[in-house]
């Protein structure tokens, strides 16, 4: 076992040296889910999907659609681990997103999808011996992309796109990329990043500063994106944390610069239910810390629009939205 260093240090101030980790090659690594287990629109069966209020949500979104206003998907991880990637560019090209958001983990899976072909290890097995995220394919590019986006000043997901742009040979599946995808069709896609969360900060080479100033431009890019939504849509799809905190606080700065953001519409997609998810409930109910609920399906519409909360899969969800979209709309 690994003796601590020099103790002459302040407690307070010492901290771990991450130069001597042991970093491993993704080629042989076993992956939960891979380019041929993505969903395809149009070609995958999906299963039918029916809720109070879904074909409302739908039509606002169609609405937000003609009018021009911002309609933005905000994301957990889960979404790209269960092979959705096809269906978010669809969404976009089609029109029916406009801005899309994710934490860290979400730019990570797309990021191995695209030069790999698969991702999602198996976490269990892996944290026992320490080769947990440590992929020298994965956390040297990526911090190395993040880096030379912040020397531009550019936000995390712009920067990773360029980054994948440059240097083609080393993507060969970059067409089921989202970010860039969305890069191509000239949408914003913000990553909201919580230090320490994610397995690129586990690398010698990672520039927290960087990281902090490229996800700082993308806050800012996201707060203009939720000024603009008066008329427009926001949905969170599995983003328990930053999703949902990431919202809040641009309203926040939206209603305090002055915008106009009262006529929205917000929807929560997640596997918990929520039962009656408007009506008041105390610091007893464990419910009340779910934060999608308070800050997106209720407090955000509290003097204008409508919030909902979807109950199913991802995987379910999802293709549904698009399908009914695209049923609506006679496309």
């Amino acid at each position: 076992m690994k003796e601590m260093q020099d103790n002459t240090i302040p407690r307070r101030r010492r901290e771990l040296d991450l130069s001597g980790l042991t970093l491993y090659s993704a080629a042989d690594r076993h992956n939960l889910v891979t380019i041929d287990t993505l969903l395809t629109p149009g070609v995958s069966a999906t299963p039918g999907y029916d809720a109070d209020g879904f074909d409302e949500l739908c039509l606002r979104i169609i609405k937000a659609k003609k009018n021009g206003r911002p309609i933005i998907v905000s994301i957990g991880a889960h979404v790209i681990k269960c092979g959705l990637s096809r269906y978010l560019t669809a969404l976009a090209r089609e029109g029916y997103l406009t801005h899309l958001a994710g934490n860290g983990a979400c730019s990570i899976h797309d990021f191995e999808l695209a030069y790999l072909g698969g991702t999602s290890e198996h976490v269990p097995t892996a944290i026992e011996d320490g080769s947990f995220g440590m992929w020298k394919e994965t956390l040297i590019p990526m911090n190395e992309a993040i880096s030379e986006g912040a020397k531009k000043g550019m936000g995390y997901g712009e920067a990773l796109a360029e980054y994948v742009g440059a240097h083609p040979g080393l993507f060969p599946h970059k067409d089921d990329c989202v970010f860039w995808n969305m890069y191509e069709l000239d949408i914003p896609a913000t990553y909201h990043i919580a230090l320490g969360t994610d397995i690129i900060h586990q690398s010698p080479t990672c520039d927290m500063a960087d990281i902090g100033r490229c996800s700082g431009i993308d806050f800012k890019r996201f707060c203009y994106s939720v000024a603009q939504m008066d008329g427009g849509v926001y949905m969170n799809f599995g983003s328990a944390v930053i999703g949902p905190e990431v919202f809040l606080k641009a309203l926040s700065i939206s209603r305090n610069l002055g915008y106009k953001t009262f006529d929205i519409t917000t929807a929560n997609f997640d596997i918990r239910d929520l039962g009656d998810y408007r009506k008041k409930i105390g610091y007893d109910d464990p419910d009340y810390y779910y934060r999608p609920r308070k800050n997106i399906v209720n407090r955000p519409v509290s003097v204008g629009g409508k919030g909902w909360h979807f109950v199913g899969d991802h995987a379910v969800t999802i293709p549904a939205l698009y399908n009914r979209l695209r049923e609506l709309e006679n496309v």
